[in-house]
């Protein structure tokens, strides 16, 4: 039995593409094994939820793996991930993609928040969001529960708050992923102080 972890993919970074796309199929294939026994997949609802509203708004979907989400969707989704083989994916950081400043309404990170830089990730996310866009986030519910090791949920939000964002809903009714669902603010408003971000442990696909 192996376990892959994306900041094992990311350890690799310099080492050769083949090398790379290797370590990051390795990691996708747990991934996909993995979430085959979940009875719901955080993906379908997102999916649901922006085929709910308005098919022009624009989505950045961050760490599409497979890019489900563009698959499933007629909105105009930019599918960005580390590595992919696949022509529609934008291979790139994520913490610096090639999108405009403020030119999606939508950025999706679902089960995406790896690496303890997970940060820049989200801030990136920031800078391309339009005023009064959303930011929509699904985890692994262990990874925010503070009794296991987990993250606070809370400090969590806060900090993605003082970023410019206001918390809309936090859904934890699934026993397997947690819901978070943010909107930017029209105008952040900055205290100068760094954010305080709380450490997500990583979360391990093993595959059999």
């Amino acid at each position: 039995m192996k376990s892959f972890t994306l900041a094992l993919v990311k350890k690799h970074w310099t080492i050769s593409r083949k090398t790379q796309n290797c370590l990051t199929c390795q990691y996708h294939a747990g991934y996909q094994e993995q979430m085959s026994h979940w009875p719901e997949l955080p993906v379908n609802i997102i999916i649901k939820w922006l085929k709910e509203r308005s098919s022009s708004l624009i989505v950045a979907d961050f760490g599409c793996g497979d890019a489900r989400l563009a698959k499933n969707v007629k909105n105009k989704v930019f599918s960005i991930d580390l590595v992919s083989n696949d022509p529609s994916v934008i291979s790139c950081d994520m913490s610096k993609t090639p999108l405009r400043p403020s030119s999606v309404d939508v950025a999706v990170f679902c089960l995406s928040l790896m690496g303890t830089n997970y940060a820049s990730y989200l801030k990136e996310a920031c800078r391309v969001l339009k005023p009064s866009g959303w930011l929509l986030i699904a985890e692994v519910k262990s990874r925010f529960d503070p009794n296991n090791g987990g993250a606070d949920p809370n400090m969590f939000s806060k900090a993605v708050c003082e970023m410019g964002f206001t918390s809309a809903l936090k859904d934890f009714s699934n026993k397997m992923f947690v819901l978070l669902y943010f909107k930017k603010k029209e105008n952040k408003s900055s205290n100068g102080r760094e954010i305080e971000w709380p450490e997500l442990k990583p979360c391990i696909y093993k595959r059999r």
